[in-house]
């Protein structure tokens, strides 16, 4: 399998099992809904489980800009290879999400809640501060980032990171720090999701917030450099 092939196979993964669990949570009619957060953030991080598990020996299963901009930064990858990493995430978000809405098309339908039709594609802020919520997201990402540095070890590979151990620091980001924005932590889970949003004839919808759609890219891509040079400081 492909580098590229892989992370979109990871990625796609990634959001049919997380954007898929939002969906069964806050859409109308659905066995799962009014499950609450626990599950939102337990669905999450098994849907991590499976993308990294899956697609890990292929390309290292990065599924996330931040994770490969803290490779590079750390001498893992050369910049020439992000677009590839990159171009593949995104095009692998936004295909997983409009699989979601296919499995939840009925659900969509029965929901006349726009904001949480939304919620299901993308993140947003419980209060709206744009300073602060680039805050959340940069220290999110920073404790991912530099968590997995060290899931790693030895041999400081991102390739060589368990899928397990990974998965539970996602779940541990989540159920501590999730609130304020729903943790992104990945510009490509919340951007290929928002495109496919704007892009899909789901009923009832309302925009797709593009006023916030750059704190989820731009905080988590701090967020990993800053890990990233704090690592390398402390080696």
């Amino acid at each position: 399998m492909s580098i590229f092939l892989a992370e979109l196979i990871g990625t796609a993964l990634l959001i049919i099992l997380g954007d898929g669990v939002v969906a069964n949570v806050v859409l109308n009619k659905n066995k799962g809904q009014n499950g609450g957060w626990i599950v939102i953030t337990m669905g999450w991080a098994m849907a991590v489980f499976v993308g990294v598990f899956t697609v890990g020996a292929y390309s290292g299963a990065h599924l996330n800009p931040a994770v490969t901009l803290s490779s590079v930064l750390t001498g893992g990858l050369t910049w020439d290879q992000v677009p590839l990493y990159w171009g593949a995430q995104l095009l692998g978000a936004f295909l997983g999400a409009c699989i979601v809405w296919v499995a939840y098309k009925q659900h969509f339908d029965a929901t006349a809640d726009a904001e949480g039709k939304l919620a299901v594609f993308c993140t947003g802020p419980a209060i709206r501060n744009p300073f602060y919520n680039l805050l959340t997201e940069i220290i999110g990402t920073f404790v991912l980032i530099f968590c997995i540095f060290y899931i790693a070890a030895p041999g400081v590979e991102l390739g060589a990171v368990s899928a397990l151990p990974v998965a539970l620091l996602v779940l541990a980001i989540g159920l501590s720090l999730g609130g304020p924005t729903g943790y992104a932590i990945n510009p490509a889970r919340d951007l290929g999701p928002r495109i496919a949003h704007f892009v899909l004839p789901i009923s009832g919808k309302r925009d797709s917030d593009w006023g916030y759609a750059w704190v989820p890219i731009v905080g988590p891509l701090i967020g990993a450099a800053l890990a990233s040079f704090l690592f390398l400081a402390l080696k």
